[in-house]
């Protein structure tokens, strides 16, 4: 997907999350992030577009921790979610395309990297956002959630901090059943992620690319396993994300 693509979807899925989270009110349980309120959602959301937004303007070459949360709540804290990403949009969309900053999964530059990560951060958040306030969720475009899978299998799941790991080597197969397949070969080191049926799979997700994306971020139950079950149910287990 191109850069344009990805920061047109942090603006759209922000509105979004900011309109949902407004419905539902901030003392609303979050289903799909147990022990989350709608308020601690929009605290961690809103702060992490502002230390997104700081690496590309402020040219941050190494990691820095993000900032405080916000002694906020209701509409104000609302609010302070919308201006952190109303900003993070502008600065996406003002940044040089050869601006050099600090990121942490391989992209075509930095720019292309933190459009890609918050369009993800922001879509699933609004998912949450969603839940809280129920009814039909927002739909989710096919091509964007493959490009989210391929993040998390050749991105977030490729470094050592990946905790998705098997003493005995097996097989996992991902297919969108409407798009592409994937193999992810666990061993007890990170998790290697190929295109392709390349490998006998011990066990098989499937199902509609969007309904995947979900569940491979752990926001919906996996649409259907076939083989060892075992192995999704270590997927849910262990593959939540450590950024940086």
């Amino acid at each position: 997907m191109e850069i344009s693509e990805h920061i047109q979807i942090v603006a759209e899925e922000g509105k979004l999350l900011a309109r949902a989270a407004a419905e539902a009110g901030t003392d609303a349980k979050v289903p799909t992030c147990p022990g989350w309120q709608v308020r601690d959602l929009l605290r961690h959301a809103g702060m992490v577009h502002r230390w997104a937004a700081a690496f590309l303007t402020e040219r941050r070459t190494s990691y820095r921790l993000g900032g405080e949360l916000p002694d906020l709540d209701g509409d104000s804290l609302v609010e302070w979610f919308r201006e952190g990403h109303a900003a993070l949009v502008a600065t996406l969309e003002s940044a040089l395309p050869d601006v050099e900053c600090w990121t942490f999964l391989p992209s075509p530059s930095p720019l292309a990297f933190w459009a890609r990560r918050q369009a993800n951060e922001t879509t699933v958040h609004r998912v949450d956002a969603e839940s809280a306030r129920g009814g039909t969720p927002s739909p989710l475009d096919v091509d964007f959630a493959v490009d989210g899978i391929e993040e998390l299998l050749f991105g977030f799941h490729a470094r050592k901090k990946s905790r998705v790991r098997s003493d005995v080597p097996c097989v996992l197969r991902v297919r969108a059943t409407d798009a592409r397949t994937w193999t992810l070969r666990l061993s007890d080191g990170p998790p290697v992620a190929e295109h392709g049926a390349t490998a006998p799979a011990d066990c098989e997700v499937s199902g509609p690319a969007t309904r995947l994306y979900l569940a491979l971020w752990n926001r919906l139950p996996f649409p259907q396993v076939t083989g060892e079950t075992a192995l999704a149910a270590l997927w849910r287990e262990k593959s939540a994300i450590v950024m940086g």
